[in-house]
């Protein structure tokens, strides 16, 4: 019998856990695999949540916790906790010595995490490549692993296009789809007053699901994303509002400041979770009158669900957009009249329109290729040269 190939995969925060649960699940329950999970960043702060706890509550045991030390929302403590990242990472992958490691996304975690494999000749597979987020710094980090990993799975056919554009071998980029959408299959639906019920909550049954995050790349714009969102809140006065947590990037404080002393005043109506976890997010997606603010999860699993998005800014600006989203400028009258062809029913795309990123089945697809590729194919990386085309400028001399 060959022995189980090792699997390292690694969690930065609660959202890309959701995302990759489907696959921990698989790796998990297969007998040719000896998974090890290592949980960092946000997941040990206790701003937020400490959620590194759900993960063990899911039934995956956590090999080793790496402490950035997130003390507060500075570019200086985000730059230097990704230095203690990448120490923290040297020390523990050498002890756990896995076949391969997994990263998912754009965070400056998982770059750690990158950079460490990286510098120790351990192989990555990084899911989520490809795709621009113009106004987050997590474009120039998504990038930068995709040049490190050399197995690569990614959210739809233009990022598989990129991922080959960038140097990499075709038949190790594969278009599987977008993970994140596995967990509307395994989570049980629910009617707005169990879902109430369950978070504790009370108020109005219809709501909104909002999620504002810093606008890393033009930190200038995080006032103006404020101001203009709880703006338009405000003037919304039959509505619940369901919160999630801001992610710890620099700048949150202000975003995490502004919810709270909205929630604070309107207590009959207003909610703010860190983290909703995985089944009661999901249900609160498929029930939401719209989803508000500019998360990746508003453009990527929003629309699996039918639910309405308004992206607000340009944090998501490049990703691959579905029918039912709406961008919005910071502008509160912008956002307000989104809203009003929402409640209206004003605004209904065709529901029988497959969503760019697919309605699933790419947890299955990646641990299916994590536990069969051939690593040695793959590792050490060759890079990929795109044939000359009669466009391209000629060198002068």
């Amino acid at each position: 019998m060959s022995a189980r190939r090792h699997i390292a995969v690694v969690t930065g925060s609660r959202a890309d856990y959701g995302l990759l649960r489907g696959i921990l699940t698989r790796l998990k329950a297969a007998d040719d695999v000896a998974l090890s999970v290592i949980a960092c960043g946000m997941h040990l702060v206790p701003r937020f949540g400490e959620t590194w706890r759900a993960i063990e509550a899911d039934g995956f045991p956590i090999a080793a916790k790496i402490n950035f030390a997130l003390d507060d929302d500075r570019a200086e403590t985000i730059a230097r906790g990704t230095g203690l990242g990448v120490t923290g990472f040297a020390e523990v992958l050498p002890k756990l010595a896995p076949d391969i490691v997994v990263v998912l996304g754009d965070r400056y975690e998982v770059l750690a995490a990158a950079v460490a494999a990286t510098l120790l000749n351990i192989p990555i597979a990084h899911i989520h490549g490809g795709e621009i987020t113009a106004g987050a710094f997590d474009d120039a980090i998504r990038h930068a692993i995709t040049k490190m990993a050399c197995l690569h799975f990614v959210a739809a056919e233009p990022y598989r296009q990129r991922v080959i554009q960038m140097g990499e071998q075709p038949f190790l980029v594969f278009n599987v789809g977008a993970p994140g959408l596995d967990l509307a299959d395994t989570a049980p639906p629910l009617s707005r007053a169990e879902l109430f019920a369950k978070l504790g909550i009370a108020g109005p049954e219809r709501f909104l699901l909002v999620t504002l995050h810093p606008t890393t790349a033009q930190p200038e714009a995080d006032a103006a994303n404020i101001a203009a969102l709880f703006g338009a809140l405000a003037e919304v006065e039959d509505r619940s509002f369901i919160f999630t947590g801001v992610n710890a990037d620099p700048g949150y404080r202000a975003i995490d400041d502004a919810i709270r002393a909205f929630v604070a005043t309107r207590g009959d109506r207003a909610h703010l979770f860190t983290s909703l976890g995985s089944e009661r997010y999901w249900a609160a997606l498929r029930l939401a009158d719209a989803v508000v603010g500019n998360s990746s999860s508003g453009i990527l699993e929003a629309p699996a669900v039918g639910a309405p998005t308004i992206n607000i800014g340009d944090r998501q600006k490049g990703r691959l957009r579905a029918a039912s989203i709406i961008d919005c400028p910071a502008d509160s009258a912008a956002i307000l009249a989104s809203l009003t062809r929402i409640f209206e029913g004003r605004f209904q795309p065709d529901p029988g329109v497959v969503p760019p990123y697919g309605r699933g089945g790419a947890s299955e697809r990646i641990a299916g290729t994590l536990r069969t590729i051939d690593i040695k194919r793959a590792f050490p990386k060759h890079f990929h040269d795109l044939a000359a085309t009669p466009e391209s400028p000629g060198t002068t001399g």
